[in-house]
């Protein structure tokens, strides 16, 4: 059986993974294997954490959301509930953004729940 030499596919293979591990520290960016398993490790929490970020947010929106609504002597799950009575198809994330930027909007949002609740 011939000799393969791996000269170039594996160069760029190598290559990439020490392209990822630009900015770590030590043998981390410059020695092939341990760059191997550092990058490894932080793909892991990069896909992880992007599906952590998007619960993270929805707590956020609905702290917010709370706080803003308790002003108007409702609770979350009330307003929540009478929203989804009058048919109010506004999402968490535009609720809340409403809540912090125009408290004048948000006070009539309350209201069509309240009405409806």
């Amino acid at each position: 059986m011939p000799r393969v030499r791996r000269g170039f596919k594996a160069r760029q293979r190598r290559n990439k993974v020490l392209k990822m591990a630009k900015g770590y520290v030590g043998g981390r960016r410059k020695l092939y294997r341990t760059a191997v398993d550092s990058v490894q490790r932080a793909l892991v929490f990069a896909y992880r954490d992007r599906k952590v970020k998007k619960r993270e947010f929805r707590k956020l929106w609905i702290v917010r959301i709370n706080a803003a609504v308790r002003e108007h002597g409702l609770s979350y799950s009330r307003f929540i509930d009478g929203l989804n009575k009058s048919k109010v198809a506004l999402d968490r994330k535009v609720l809340s953004e409403l809540a912090i930027s125009d408290p004048a909007g948000f006070a009539k949002v309350v209201e069509l729940a309240k009405q409806a609740a």
